[in-house]
């Protein structure tokens, strides 16, 4: 499932995936397969990205269902 509540965050901070990735010491390839819903990333990712973007784990990777 794509994740578009992160590519949604992270475009209202005006980062692209290269900014992100480098904030969260991952590759720009990782951002863009979470973005696409290829790479279900670990929890401590999850915290880098959600501290990175000011959203809290359930903003960004809660999927209700």
């Amino acid at each position: 499932m794509k994740n578009l509540k992160m590519k949604s965050a992270r475009a209202e901070k005006d980062l692209s995936q290269q900014q992100l990735a480098d904030i969260c010491g991952v590759s720009r390839q990782t951002i863009n397969a979470i973005e696409k819903g290829d790479y279900n990333p670990t929890v401590a990712l999850c915290i880098k990205i959600c501290l990175a973007l000011d959203r809290t784990l359930d903003d960004l990777f809660w999927t209700a269902g």
